[in-house]
């Protein structure tokens, strides 16, 4: 029998390098889903060995809100959340303690619309504020709640009769309050501060909408938000961290500009010998493949949930996300877009060897919601160790702030 020549003996070294590099991907994959099964196991038996009868009392559910959280064993905690258009007051976590007995105090929900009473007498119009509301009278009516009559018809809330002094030589000089302006009548008009400066962008004095009053001016900001300690911008209410949201039990809060959305992240059903368990969260990783399967073994090991708030009209190109992998085995990254119900928005490009980032491309007008899949494989000598799925959910205000 004849002697392998040389360049036939390099093609079996290659061979067998890279029937190592996918033996070792797989027994890697293996490990890993090995590891996290222990981990489920271990948590099932530490929940079984907790006593069944160290309970603390069940705790009332709040007018107007709802109680997350069913188990009242010691060392589990309950979570409390309000209607939207309430405020809770008290403890929102409450946690069973050995002593049998709750942390914290029982909450209640306040109102955060401040005009749900109906303060305003005589058809005047509530505008709701920070802690406080202000009343709009009709003609004819004044006072803190639109209480007190108005008998002299000259004397409206945006007129007033000017204050006058007599001069040393019998001159009269006449003036008004601040944000009144003395009319050839002799009357006091209100300077209309809206009018005047709102309808140009470059002298506006709101950044949403303004409402002008007796003598001034207020500015309103759109449900979701807030009038900053400035009196004129706008500062958005994170309604997750406040727990002023809807969300049923299982859905994750993602705060929003000038909202919030529900979302409940869920890993794909099984097909072609794959399939994934959740191990956050926010992330899916797949059970170890057959050796026999090659659908299991090309598909994304890891699969990823994303979701970002984004502003109306954003100026483009923007750097939305960016992807990396903190351990690397191969040799290569590539990065591509496997997926997309927003076509022509996004693109992906890489900022360095292990980096790659998705890029909005074109302004969007909200509201509005964006979905796009990014695809991460990584390579060994053109071989595929693995790849990772980043989807990635933009929500677009309908405002600019």
């Amino acid at each position: 029998q004849e002697c392998l020549n040389r360049q036939q003996a390099l093609g079996m070294v290659r061979q067998m390098q890279k029937l190592l590099v996918a033996q070792e991907a797989a027994h890697l994959q293996g490990t890993r889903g090995l590891r996290h099964q222990l981990s489920i196991l271990q948590s099932h038996l530490q929940r079984a060995a907790t006593k069944r009868n160290e309970i603390c009392p069940q705790l009332a559910v709040p007018l107007n809100g709802r109680m997350l959280g069913r188990s009242l064993r010691v060392g589990h905690e309950v979570h409390f959340i309000c209607d939207a258009g309430f405020r809770l007051v008290g403890s929102e976590t409450r946690a069973c303690r050995h002593n049998r007995t709750w942390s914290g105090t029982q909450p209640f929900c306040r109102s955060i619309d401040d005009c749900s009473s109906n303060p305003c007498a005589n058809s005047g119009t509530c505008v709701d504020g920070n802690q406080s509301y202000t009343c709009l009278c009709p003609p004819g009516w004044s006072g803190p709640s639109c209480q007190s009559p108005i008998y002299s018809c000259s004397n409206t809330s945006f007129s007033r009769q000017p204050r006058c002094a007599e001069g040393h030589s019998g001159s009269r000089r006449c003036s008004c309050d601040t944000g009144f302006q003395l009319q050839p009548g002799g009357v006091c008009q209100d300077v209309d501060e809206c009018q005047l400066y709102q309808s140009s962008p470059q002298m506006q004095i709101c950044l949403h909408d303004c409402l002008n009053l007796p003598g001034s001016y207020r500015c309103l900001c759109p449900p979701g938000y807030l009038l900053h300690a400035d009196r004129n911008a706008c500062e958005d209410v994170n309604e997750c961290a406040g727990r002023q949201h809807n969300c049923s039990q299982g859905d994750l809060c993602i705060n929003t500009f000038g909202g919030h959305r529900c979302v409940r992240p869920k890993c794909p059903p099984p097909r072609h010998n794959t399939s994934y368990v959740k191990t956050s969260a926010f992330q899916c990783e797949r059970t170890p493949c057959p050796m026999d399967s090659r659908a299991c073994q090309q598909a994304a090991s890891s699969i990823s949930f994303h979701y970002l708030p984004l502003q109306a009209n954003r100026t483009v190109p923007r750097v939305l996300f960016r992807m990396s992998t903190t351990r690397s085995l191969g040799d290569s990254l590539r990065f591509a877009i496997a997926g997309s119900h927003s076509r022509g928005m996004f693109t992906v490009r890489r900022s360095d060897r292990h980096t790659g980032e998705l890029l909005l491309t074109s302004p969007v007008v909200g509201p509005a919601t964006l979905e796009v899949e990014v695809e991460m494989s990584e390579f060994s000598h053109k071989v595929l160790l693995g790849k990772h799925i980043f989807k990635v959910t933009a929500f677009v205000s309908p405002y600019v702030f």
